[in-house]
């Protein structure tokens, strides 16, 4: 079998799996769950930094909006990613359970730059915080947590 022939089984199979994957259901429900409640935020700036930079994920109030999120497998990771975000914590159900067992954690991942990751920066630059509105953001979740 020459070269040429082996090139192209290979790109007809690589085609064909990216086109059978993207019938894999999972990461293509974008419809967001209702808002049950959210923290007695300590200013309109906390909310703001918070939405611009933690709401993707750590909300019911997910941009389902961008195309890569409808296309397998990056929805699958951008589900996820979702998935594990409100687990962990969910600003829209604050009051049922979407508090962090551990509230100092909400702000340790910002002064670790553990939050938000890397990954989600690179495709969401909006959301990198200066570090006068990281430290705004963690004075403002630090106020928040207490009410």
């Amino acid at each position: 079998m020459n070269i040429k022939k082996i090139v192209m089984w290979f790109v007809i199979i690589i085609v064909g799996g990216f086109v059978l994957i993207q019938f894999v259901p999972y990461g293509r429900d974008h419809t967001n769950p209702p808002v049950k409640s959210e923290p007695a935020w300590d200013s309109p700036e906390t909310l703001a930094l918070a939405k611009t930079a933690c709401f993707d994920c750590h909300s019911n109030e997910t941009d389902w909006s961008r195309w890569y999120e409808s296309v397998a497998p990056a929805s699958w990771l951008v589900q996820r990613d979702v998935d594990e975000g409100r687990e962990y914590v969910n600003f829209s159900e604050w009051d049922q359970g979407g508090k962090p067992r551990e509230i100092d954690e909400l702000w340790e991942v910002l002064q670790y730059n553990s939050m938000p990751p890397q990954q989600y920066l690179i495709l969401h630059p909006e959301a990198k915080l200066t570090t006068t509105e990281k430290d705004q953001l963690i004075s403002g979740l630090q106020a928040t947590s207490r009410n």
